[in-house]
């Protein structure tokens, strides 16, 4: 058993994401990609006979897209470059010392 004084403490501010939070995390970043993606093929659809400038660059970037957005999905769970530590050693109360010898008690001199 441990004395009182002897208390780990311990620091959760430096705790990465959950692994379920951070795979959530990707896909919805995918799909959002993945989504720009089919809008811009369709205006590129939309525009060709339109303005063929906008849909040529639609075009370019909903090819560019799956790639990018695979890149973002898989860009998670990375270190961070200098973590805080998840240990604190509990601090430390001061000793009380010993008594001055300036102040002299009272003496009885009965």
């Amino acid at each position: 058993m441990r004395k009182h004084g002897e208390t780990e403490v311990f620091r959760i501010t430096g705790a990465r994401q959950g692994l379920a939070d951070d795979v959530r995390g990707r896909q919805r970043r995918y799909v959002i990609s993945m989504s720009i993606r089919t809008l811009a093929v369709i205006a590129a659809a939309v525009l060709w006979n339109v303005e063929r400038h906008v849909a040529i660059v639609a075009l370019v970037l909903g090819g560019l897209l799956p790639y990018i957005s695979v890149v973002i999905a898989n860009a998670g769970r990375e270190r961070a470059p200098s973590p805080p530590p998840t240990f604190v050693p509990a601090p430390t109360r001061p000793a009380i010392g010993p008594a001055d010898d300036t102040t002299e008690a009272p003496t009885d001199h009965s």
